[in-house]
């Protein structure tokens, strides 16, 4: 899966900040500016939340979140834009029905969208006081990839992890792939981008070259950034809560066990 973020929201390098917001969705659509900029439809479906000058090209010339007049995020001073893949639900019968997304807990009269954090330590430390460097203008990265199918390549993010909520506060515990069992209160995307920067390039071909996660440990942990990328950045997260629960009866599964949540319906 892919998880894609436009951004220049400033975090400001010696307070102490811990940002939590709920955005709703802006669209979902075949559009991807990063892999596919210019192509419509593109190869792969997105739901995108964030500021509305949002297209199909992105002009990485231009300050695109200076040009939105709003945005669909709860922290009205971030204009940027961030995207996700778009969950389905195989049923045994072959059809696709996509999953909807359901806000979080603590974002009452949310519509769907993600919970976006950005973090100068790890969730748990309320001190928030490490130094960061703040994203700049026109900084853009990717993480995750749609062909990822087997453990070694889900390993490559290793901080992309599902969790089976039994109830809309689970947090634990996380794994790497999604649940092969119905989830009572649906599945919830943790979505953690490295926070290494190689401190010269907003961007790279790949959208991931120019960021590294940690040379061991982890952002949490607060491990030591890597040679190649020594400037740490905030800690960019999403939580994506994907309403399974339509889904959870048995007889609807795949008979051979096999996973029937995917983005093969979206390439």
């Amino acid at each position: 899966m892919y998880w894609k973020s436009m951004t220049a929201l400033a975090l400001a390098t010696r307070t102490a900040a811990l940002l939590r917001f709920s955005c709703t969705q802006l669209t979902i659509d075949r559009v991807d500016p990063l892999v596919n900029p210019g192509l419509s439809p593109s190869p792969h479906l997105h739901q995108i939340i964030g500021g509305n000058s949002f297209n199909i090209t992105m002009d990485p010339a231009k300050d695109m979140p200076a040009e939105s007049a709003c945005t669909t995020c709860q922290f009205v001073e971030d204009s940027s834009n961030y995207w996700t893949a778009v969950l389905f639900f195989r049923a045994r019968n072959g059809t696709y029905k996509r999953v909807p997304i359901v806000p979080n807990v603590g974002f009452p009269g949310a519509e769907g969208g993600m919970t976006v954090y950005y973090m100068q330590n790890g969730l748990a430390d309320y001190q928030q006081n490490s130094k960061v460097t703040a994203f700049k203008p026109g900084f853009r990265m990717i993480i995750g990839d749609p062909l990822t199918h087997t453990a070694a390549d889900a390993n490559r993010f290793r901080q992309v992890t599902y969790t089976c909520l039994q109830d809309p506060g689970t947090r634990f515990p996380e794994t790497k792939n999604l649940p092969n069992k119905p989830c009572p209160s649906g599945i919830m995307a943790n979505i953690r981008f490295p926070t290494c920067w190689d401190g010269k390039n907003l961007d790279t071909h790949n959208h991931m070259d120019h960021m590294a996660y940690p040379a061991n440990g982890t952002f949490d942990s607060r491990g030591p950034c890597p040679e190649s990328h020594p400037v740490p950045v905030p800690q960019l997260m999403y939580e994506v809560v994907w309403d399974t629960r339509q889904f959870n009866h048995p007889e609807d599964w795949p008979e051979d066990g096999s996973q029937p949540f995917d983005t093969e319906a979206s390439e």
